[in-house]
């Protein structure tokens, strides 16, 4: 039985990808993040208690790019549920106000807002 939803569903438009500062190879995919840290899914596990140089590349418009850079320590490592990868959380320190921005517009985007009532 079809029922009228009462909340727009949301759908991720692409995956938020995580770069190594450092030699700009993929590390992983961002699983959450807040303002002072980020959850990396990752193909490999990662070294907990080094610190890293990590490059947000989030799309913009016109298909350009914008480069986020940030310094974070690896707290804890972990295998996903998913077969093969590997979670990690990180702490940030000091992170760009660019950041802050993301943090923001992901929270305000995965928002469950209710629908305009029908007249």
């Amino acid at each position: 039985m079809y029922k009228k939803r009462r909340i727009e569903r949301q759908d991720l438009p692409c995956f938020l990808k995580v770069f190594n500062g450092v030699n700009d190879r993929l590390i992983g995919y961002l699983g959450n993040l807040s303002e002072h840290g980020l959850m990396l899914i990752s193909t490999l596990p990662l070294m907990v208690g080094a610190d890293f140089e990590l490059h947000l590349k989030i799309p913009a418009d016109e298909g350009s790019q914008r480069n986020i850079k940030l310094k974070a320590t690896c707290l804890w490592c972990h295998e996903d549920v998913t077969p093969q990868h590997f979670d990690a959380g990180f702490s940030l320190h000091g992170a760009p106000p660019e950041y802050g921005q993301l943090v923001s517009a992901l929270q305000q985007y995965f928002s469950f807002h209710s629908l305009p009532a029908s007249a």
